[in-house]
């Protein structure tokens, strides 16, 4: 900069010094001189040189993006050929101009779905049918543009051929992070669309359903239908469960209107997890039959445990139960108890309640709103005015078809209250056949093999530490002698009385069985008060009778929590084509972990169809996995079993659902319009099927890199450039003397 200025200087300097010569030529003239001197002067100060350099073009990829999902099997027309069909027949098309581009870029093939990979293009120019569950559009461009198996070489262009039937980022169209997302990519994007016109379809677009219901409370599924080229029509779309009709509805079709939404309401019956189908008939002339039913999984839960308490008359056992119950926010409790004996009042028996005994009601339509019954110190034969004894029948179905019984001991329980011969009997923990007496005398009850695991007896974790905590607790006062049924009959004794023998054997003080699909407890002793009560005053504190009501009432209801083999799906819904996973935990008979056991699985179809078995082994933490591969649409259970040490055959099921439609199906619309914004917003080509050939394909210009070595030529080092600027100087100098300028 400081010579430049100094040549500058120097120009006005002479420009100055010519400001009285007469002649303009000649002042043009010398101050030309000047100036063609000063830039010489400033070329040999710089010494500028050319530099040679010998580049070369990049080859860059061109990625032919074929889409493989499932909605290319959708005909392009109704009765035509498919969108899969169609786009081999391009591929294979242009193959030609696809040779004939690689000494402009080296061309690779790619198929997609929800991820892309590479593939052959003679594979994509082949027909085979589709299988990917759902298309993403620019999950597929940012693959390819992550390179293959052309390392060190950037995305030049990308050949798209799909429908653009999005379940990506695409779906809600181009807008907003979508849109910079796809120019990111920085490459022309030319489209080829396969199809134009939505076919005929009915579809279960989406099902709307919270993830839990209670029993016996109503639940709402709304189902969102998509219609496609009907008139005025009358569907009926069905609720099922497993076969069963749970509720239907007609839909009305009208023309131009295409979603729907239809409300179904049902009021489960029972607890457990189930699959749910909404479902239409298959109408004349739809593309696809698959997206007309849609699974879903509904656990049923109960809100509050209801229970049915009856009690033969005020007793310290009945107070501290019915306590304990009021007290709990998860109980909705209905108690009835008896205050006044047949000897305190002469009159009618059917007074000697508090309030009017609704037997009819309670026994007859009310017994199964209730999740558990329980009769404390109550016998049925004294009130023969109230016809107790017709209810009992169905009292004993009630507990075959899924409910919770427990009787408690006392004066008038078991064979004191002559239920050895009636119907309870058949669902009894204990045998009671008349004859067998009661006693007053105290024991401590002791643990039997299966109580130690048994959650109904487990009072704080670990076998040892449950089995001093039984030890330490207080002597009860009272037993009903009974005997134990066989355990073929699964009934199981958790806890007995070592020192009084009932049949030589020591007697039950708590029994479990379970019969049918419901359970019964029997209890056969009214002092498990002491547990709580005398056992507070003997300082051990009060919790073991509230452990061991609460631990049994969980186990009569069937409370999952309590299971020792839990089963949970990865997903209670699985997408068509994905396999059927598990995680399994498996608990020992203290309630721990498991490791090491054994878990087999079935996984059994709605027919009874066993379509998938699978074997795994627990880990130190008690947890297991079990896979099946991808099974056919449909409901399925998992039926599982565990071989625990120490313990017997636990079992366990769950339940899963395979859409027989996905997001892929719902809609089986072409979308050329989002095509074409693409192709637009990238400058890419747009172009419809059918098309001969290889359409016009756009790309980035390669990329130019040095590839050999570079040389560097002086432009000043010449004798020639010494004597121009010397000819300037001198010849300024011989014309200044002339004209006197000095």
């Amino acid at each position: 900069m400081a010579a430049a200025l100094a040549a500058l200087a120097s120009i006005l300097l002479a420009w100055r010094g010519l400001r009285r010569e007469p002649r303009v030529g000649r002042k043009v003239l010398l101050v030309g001189l000047r100036t063609v001197s000063a830039i010489a002067a400033l070329l040999l100060l710089a010494e500028p040189a050319l530099r040679v350099v010998q580049t070369a073009r990049v080859r860059n990829r061109l990625a032919v993006l074929v889409d493989r999902s499932r909605s290319m099997n959708f005909p392009v027309e109704p009765g035509g050929e498919s969108r899969t069909q169609a786009a081999a027949r391009f591929v294979a098309g242009a193959r030609p101009g696809l040779d004939a581009l690689a000494s402009e870029a080296s061309v690779e093939g790619w198929g997609f779905a929800r991820d892309a990979w590479p593939a052959d293009l003679s594979a994509l120019a082949r027909a085979d049918p589709a299988t990917g569950g759902a298309t993403d559009i620019l999950g597929a461009l940012r693959a390819t543009a992550g390179g293959s198996g052309a390392p060190g070489r950037r995305l030049a262009g990308v050949l798209l051929v799909t429908d653009g039937a999005d379940n990506g980022a695409l779906a809600s169209g181009l807008s907003g992070q979508a849109r910079a997302d796809l120019l990111s990519l920085g490459v022309p994007v030319n489209v080829v669309t396969v199809g134009t016109d939505a076919p005929r379809d009915l579809a279960i677009e989406r099902v709307a359903v919270d993830d839990f219901a209670f029993v016996r409370s109503t639940v709402t599924v709304e189902a969102t239908l998509h219609a496609r080229g009907f008139g005025r029509e009358d569907v009926q779309v069905l609720l099922r469960r497993e076969g069963q009709v749970l509720a239907q509805a007609t839909l009305k079709l009208e023309p131009g209107k295409e979603s729907y939404v239809v409300p179904l309401s049902f009021a489960p019956d029972t607890t457990g997890t189930f699959v749910i189908t909404v479902a239409t008939p298959v109408l004349p002339g739809e593309a696809v039959a698959e997206n007309n039913a849609r699974s879903f999984v509904l656990r049923v839960i109960r809100d509050r445990v209801r229970v049915l308490l009856v009690a033969g008359h005020p007793s310290w056992d009945e107070r501290f139960l019915r306590g304990l119950l009021k007290q709990d926010p998860n109980v909705d409790l209905v108690s009835f108890f008896i205050l006044r004996t047949a000897g305190d009042n002469p009159g009618p028996q059917d007074q000697l309640s508090l309030i009017p005994f609704p037997v009819a009601e309670i026994f007859g339509t009310q017994l199964r709103t209730f999740d558990a019954v329980i009769f404390v110190d109550f016998a049925y034969q004294p009130y023969r005015t109230l016809d107790i004894e017709r209810f009992l029948p169905g009292l004993r179905d009630y507990v075959r078809g899924g409910g919770g019984f427990a009787m408690v001991g006392g004066g008038q329980s078991f064979a004191q209250g002559h239920y050895g011969s009636t119907p309870l009997q058949d669902i009894l923990a204990v045998n009671a056949p008349e004859g067998m007496g009661e006693t007053a005398e105290p024991f401590r009850p002791r643990l039997t093999p299966e109580g130690r695991r048994h959650p109904v007896t487990s009072l704080v974790p670990g076998e040892g530490a449950n089995e001093a905590a039984w030890t330490a607790l207080p002597a009860i006062p009272g037993l009903n002698f009974t005997a134990p049924l066989p355990a073929t009959d699964g009934a199981r004794v958790l806890l007995e009385a070592p020192t009084l023998l009932s049949g030589g054997r020591p007697a039950p003080v708590v029994a479990v069985r379970e019969v049918g699909a419901g359970r019964s407890l029997a209890v056969t002793t009214d002092g498990t008060w002491y547990w709580g009560f005398v056992a507070a005053g003997d300082g051990q504190g009060g919790r073991a009778h509230q452990r061991f009501w609460n631990a049994a009432l969980r186990w009569l209801v069937r409370d999952p929590s309590l299971a020792p083999l839990q089963l949970q799906p990865d997903r209670p819904s699985v997408e068509p084509g994905e396999p059927v996973g598990f995680s399994v935990s498996v608990r020992g008979p203290d309630y721990g972990p498991a490791p090491g056991s054994t878990v087999e699985g079935s996984l059994v179809a709605e027919d009874g169809r066993v379509v998938g078995q699978a074997r795994a082994r627990a880990g130190a933490d008690g947890q297991a996995r079990l896979e099946f591969p991808a099974p056919p649409p449909g409901a399925y259970r998992l039926q599982a079993s565990a071989e625990v040490p120490g313990a017997p055959l636990e079992r366990g099921a769950a339940a899963v659902a395979v859409r027989a439609n996905g997001a892929e199906d719902s809609d089986a619309a072409p979308r050329p319009e989002l095509l074409k914004q693409v192709a637009e917003a990238t400058g890419g080509t747009f172009t419809n099927l059918p098309h001969s050939g290889l359409p016009e394909i756009r790309m980035r210009e390669p990329e130019v890199v040095e590839v050999g070595r570079k040389r560097d030529r002086p432009l000043w080092d010449r004798w020639w450039t010494i004597a121009f600027l010397a000819c300037a100087l001198g010849g300024e100098w011989l014309l200044r003397r002339r004209s006197g300028h000095w």
